[in-house]
């Protein structure tokens, strides 16, 4: 059985980086999806596609890993720039601009 470990990349919608911080072993596939020729959904027959365990470190999912007999890969996260403007979101909306602001 074959899984992978990672970190979550932040959502493309926000800035935020909620939910990243948090490693993720999620299960490889092990049967491909079929399409039912009814309804046309996907479907699959390999129910640990659908398990994701989430652990505090990269150590502990690791050791989750090693202790269940699992051949984990790791995949490292890109760490980004973090972008911090000196006076914060407000300064769109300042009264003190020196040039004129427009989309």
């Amino acid at each position: 059985m074959q899984a992978r470990i990672y970190r979550p990349a932040r959502t493309a919608m926000s800035s935020g980086t909620a939910k990243t911080r948090e490693w993720i072993l999620e299960f490889v596939p092990s049967s491909a999806r079929e399409v039912d020729p009814l309804m046309g959904w996907t479907s699959s027959d390999d129910t640990q596609s659908q398990v994701k365990l989430r652990f505090d470190s990269k150590e502990a999912a690791l050791s989750y890993a090693k202790d269940k007999g699992i051949d984990a890969i790791v995949t490292e996260p890109k760490e980004r720039k973090a972008n911090i403007r000196q006076r914060g979101y407000g300064e769109n909306f300042a009264t003190d601009r020196k040039v004129v602001w427009t989309h």
